[in-house]
């Protein structure tokens, strides 16, 4: 059997840097794709090839494709995982932030499925996975930019499903809970400072303590738990159209489906401020 070719975005640390690792390991051929290429070296040595990646930047972008598809003919599976967490009251957030956070977590990897659908549709197969979040199911004050975001890749990816299966193309949604990485501190440390000195300060606070109990911390998921479900997706014959992963991710989703709105808003608000302390 031919090996098969992935390409990982925001493949610097966490989630993608894990996943290029375990794809590499699965006997997948693996390009790893972020801004930040010295983050990545240490794939190297384990095999993957490292590329510059912007996935808001349209050259950037079709060049890691171009690239990929001139060495192989093709990419077997995109793992779309480039993103961040933008928080702050709608109120205080500038428009242009909101849309920057659109432009990296939805149409970054919007435009990044396009530029793959024509080969893999071609070729009659792929597979297209997206990190999403269990944030693309429930909320979090201060978090309406990023979890906009979220809703919107679990949408998309619900429709992209459907009109790619005749073409033999799978789409999967990875929903990991809280990740021991730096996207935790940075979304906090960022919330503080868009929020933490106004009339939603006292909000700022406990949010964003909350945001911090994921990175470093022992109820955290590590990242490579979410890599391995993503091997899975990746290997499957028939996957599952979604993967929650991480500690309490199940029983997040499981009560958000079954709580009334008011009820949940109460249970979660009543959870982070015990985080917070």
């Amino acid at each position: 059997m031919t090996q098969r070719i992935a390409l990982v975005t925001g493949a610097s640390t966490g989630i993608g840097f894990e996943s290029a690792i375990a794809l590499s390991a699965a006997g997948f051929t693996v390009y790893a794709g972020a801004r930040r290429v010295g983050k990545m070296e240490p794939l190297k040595a384990l095999g993957v090839t490292v590329l510059g990646l912007d996935v808001t930047d349209e050259e950037s972008r079709a060049s890691a494709v171009s690239l990929v598809e001139a060495a192989h003919g093709r990419v077997d599976v995109l793992v779309n995982n480039a993103g961040y967490g933008s928080y702050g009251s709608l109120e205080e957030v500038p428009l242009d932030e909101g849309r920057r956070q659109f432009e990296v977590n939805v149409l970054g990897l919007a435009r990044m499925t396009q530029l793959v659908i024509p080969g893999m549709r071609s070729a009659g197969s792929g597979r297209i996975i997206n990190v999403s979040s269990i944030g693309g199911k429930i909320y979090e004050p201060l978090g309406a930019w990023y979890h906009g975001t979220k809703f919107a890749v679990e949408g998309m990816s619900d429709s992209l499903r459907l009109e790619l299966k005749p073409h033999g193309i799978d789409v999967v949604v990875i929903e990991p809970s809280g990740t021991d990485t730096e996207w935790g501190t940075i979304a906090g440390e960022g919330l503080l400072v868009t929020s933490g000195g106004g009339p939603y300060s006292a909000q700022a606070r406990i949010v964003a303590a909350a945001l911090a109990s994921t990175s470093g911390q022992a109820l955290a998921t590590p990242p490579r738990v979410v890599a391995k479900a993503i091997v899975r997706a990746a290997t499957a014959r028939r996957p599952r159209t979604r993967y929650p992963v991480g500690r309490g991710a199940w029983s997040v989703l499981a009560m958000r489906r079954v709580l009334p709105d008011r009820a949940f808003d109460a249970a979660f608000w009543s959870l982070y401020k015990r985080i917070a302390g």
